[in-house]
């Protein structure tokens, strides 16, 4: 019988952080094409005000929740001798 893997916690939230870092790019690609698609119901043209507002707070919150990701990264890793990118990692 296999013994469940478990992974300390602390290794575990950096890999998670570094994930998440990860998926920004994708998440903004979609949230800046998203407003593209709203369309008015009456007139079937795009609406260019709601959407350059959106665009805008997209682009505030994907710049906060990078600069809150890479403060979390740079704090955990530069104690951590043994996370993501240690020497045994990066060989191969």
């Amino acid at each position: 019988m296999r013994q469940p893997l478990f992974l300390a916690r602390k290794s575990y939230r950096l890999r998670r952080l570094v994930d998440a870092a990860r998926l920004l790019p994708f998440l903004g690609a979609f949230l800046f094409i998203l407003p593209v698609f709203w369309r008015d119901p009456a007139s079937g043209q795009s609406r260019t005000a709601p959407g350059a507002v959106f665009l805008f707070i997209a682009w505030a919150g994907l710049i906060a929740a990078s600069a809150l990701i890479a403060r979390r990264l740079a704090r955990t890793e530069s104690g951590d001798p043994d996370g993501p990118g240690a020497p045994e990692e990066r060989q191969g």
